[in-house]
């Protein structure tokens, strides 16, 4: 087990002002008017890289040992197959369902 590693104030701030400047960024995206199927991937990309900086420096995983990022990529892995198998599901669903 490694020794707990105190992250320095200066790479703390640093994170939190990229978070701060993504998410403006995430913001004039959304005025842009990108088409329609590639405002949802810039959206996801934004999404994806600002979790990214909070696992890796917020969490500590960066300092951390590699095998806890693994475990965290396979549980995501995981989750996404999960959803992935339940939204199957949906191909063969009625297109209308009547209550009355």
């Amino acid at each position: 087990m490694s020794a707990h590693h105190a992250i320095p104030l200066k790479t703390l701030l640093s994170t939190t002002l990229a978070l701060v400047v993504l998410t403006v960024v995430t913001i004039a995206v959304f005025y842009l008017n990108i088409p329609a199927p590639f405002d949802v991937v810039v959206a996801l990309f934004l999404a994806t890289f600002k979790a990214t900086l909070v696992a890796m420096f917020f969490m500590g995983l960066y300092y951390d040992e590699k095998f806890n990022t693994v475990v965290l990529i396979f549980s995501f892995l995981f989750f996404f197959v999960f959803i992935g198998i339940t939204l199957l599901d949906t191909l063969f669903r009625e297109s209308s369902i009547s209550i009355w």
